[in-house]
């Protein structure tokens, strides 16, 4: 005897809320699927996220970083840095999303270009600071007026109500995940 099983498809989209053709493939698969509900509008917010984050990161890479040979990673860390002056490894793969070996691997990378130096803390040899170099602080001045232009670009489609709206948002989803 099979039992067939009902989805629930919850979905929230307004009128002017159009999908792309990837969101409704997307969707159209995932409806055969069976779960006892489909919650759309969630599986909406975390796919376009994510396109718009790889795109963003794939748009700086290709047309700022790669001028520096700075990956996206590596970038991120250097701007941390540049912000900071000083920060913990733990913290800066918090930050970066990633674990403290690749930011071990990372570090080692920019201390090789001169951009930052490692130092472990006096009173707990478990600790490890990185800190901006000049070399590092002098790259960061040249590659964030660039990488700036970019921001702007991506987000010039939304108007500055519509920025904000979105930033406030997504402060919500970071702080509620713990990101």
């Amino acid at each position: 005897m099979k039992i067939q099983t009902e989805v629930i498809i919850i979905h929230a989209f307004d009128d002017d809320g159009e999908l792309l053709s990837d969101e409704k493939d997307t969707i159209n698969l995932l409806a055969k699927l069976p779960l006892d509900s489909l919650d759309l509008d969630a599986i909406s917010v975390v796919t376009n996220i994510y396109r718009v984050a790889q795109g963003l990161r794939n748009k700086m890479e290709r047309e700022v970083l790669s001028e520096f040979g700075l990956s996206w990673t590596s970038f991120s860390l250097l701007y941390d840095l540049w912000i900071w002056k000083s920060v913990e490894t733990k913290k800066l793969a918090q930050s970066a999303g990633v674990s403290k070996a690749t930011i071990s691997n990372i570090t080692k990378t920019l201390e090789r270009k001169e951009l930052c130096y490692r130092k472990v803390d006096n009173r707990d040899r478990r600790i490890t600071y990185v800190t901006i170099t000049e070399k590092g602080k002098d790259v960061m001045e040249k590659v964030y007026p660039n990488f700036h232009k970019g921001e702007v670009e991506i987000a010039s489609s939304l108007a500055t109500d519509e920025k904000k709206d979105i930033s406030k948002l997504l402060r919500r989803v970071i702080r509620e995940n713990n990101f």
